[in-house]
């Protein structure tokens, strides 16, 4: 633990795990290296296919994450605490579902959606309104939406997704909002991104140019979760191949968990992941399928770090967990049911 408390004070990471990913890293590169000299081609193909997804990745995931970051800041000068509670119900039932159904406002995947949620809590959203929002905007929004009917069509995958999404993020919604005080689950800020100031009061371009600044800050801020979750990530795909997942595609639970570990590694972006998830109707039925369409976009390794980024680690041990057994019963309990209830699902 020595090593990992020296990363955590030198990189100024107050987040012992996000230390450790770090660490992970620079050893995987170094047996990466030590592989290259011991044996340079095998290694060369490895590191190639590496580079390749962990840069598709990260280049997949940023404009998402600026779009994220710049609703924040727009946030954070605009709109003030009083307004938000003017709009945003109280009762925990009637918060998480309004919080899921924010998405429709806010266009953000999974990775827009941390920052703008961290935003959010600060300015007095309640906790089940913003555990909600996390976990169903990334599908409940206007793109996601219209990707997934190009890819499966205006039917029973496009509803399933939609309604298993919303009953999931309701529901872990519900769980939090037993916890009153948000400040027991949030992680303290850093001074750069801006929470420390009330919104200036000047004239249109000076509050558009901090919502800017506070912007750029929360951008840098967020990468570097990004850019170690997309290193891991691609490091996790160039060991372990998808054969290996999909071995089990007949099985009604393993199939399930093998689609849901898929969907945690490959951290697709929810925008594209529809037509990643076709490619799988010829070797899967449609329930596991489902389950790498529903769970991915909530949960994956991108997003599970910069969620350390923002809650301490009990809470997202939560917002991996619960989703992931919701998941993954409410998937198995439909392919068991079997053709009468998923047939016709894809086209």
């Amino acid at each position: 633990m020595d090593a990992v408390s020296s990363l955590t004070t030198s990189t100024g990471l107050r987040n012992p795990l996000t230390a450790v990913a770090y660490l992970a890293t620079g050893v995987a590169i170094g047996l990466g290296l030590t592989l290259f000299l011991l044996a340079p081609r095998a290694a060369a193909t490895y590191l190639t296919t590496f580079a390749t997804i962990s840069l598709g990745i990260f280049v997949e995931a940023v404009p998402f994450l600026l779009l994220g970051t710049l609703a924040s800041g727009m946030v954070e000068v605009f709109v003030d605490q009083e307004t938000l509670a003017r709009y945003i119900p109280r009762r925990a039932l009637a918060a998480s579902f309004g919080g899921a159904l924010l998405g429709l406002a806010f266009p953000v995947c999974e990775c827009g959606v941390v920052p703008l949620a961290r935003r959010l809590f600060r300015k007095g959203l309640p906790l089940s309104s913003g555990v909600a929002f996390l976990l169903a905007a990334p599908v409940v929004n206007p793109v996601v939406l219209l990707s997934t009917a190009a890819a499966f069509g205006w039917g029973g995958m496009l509803a399933w997704r939609v309604g298993l999404s919303l009953g999931i993020a309701v529901l872990t919604g519900l769980l939090f909002a037993s916890e009153r005080d948000p400040a027991n689950l949030l992680r303290p800020l850093s001074p750069s991104t801006g929470f420390e100031h009330d919104h200036p009061s000047g004239t249109v371009r000076t509050r558009l140019g901090r919502a800017l600044v506070i912007a750029g800050d929360e951008f840098f801020e967020m990468g570097r979760f990004l850019v170690v979750g997309a290193l891991l990530a691609a490091l996790l795909q160039t060991v372990v191949p998808q054969s290996a997942l999909l071995r089990v595609g007949g099985h009604p639970f393993l199939s399930v968990v093998a689609m849901m570990g898929l969907a945690f590694a490959l951290s697709l972006c929810s925008t594209v992941d529809s037509f990643v998830a076709l490619a799988f109707t010829g070797s899967s039925t449609p329930p596991p399928i489902l389950a790498f369409l529903v769970y991915g976009p909530m949960v994956d390794i991108k997003s599970t770090l910069m969620l350390l980024g923002v809650f301490r680690r009990r809470p997202v041990a939560y917002l991996v967990l619960l989703p992931l057994l919701m998941t993954l019963v409410a998937t198995v309990a439909i392919n068991l049911a079997g053709s009468a209830l998923w047939g016709g699902w894809t086209r």
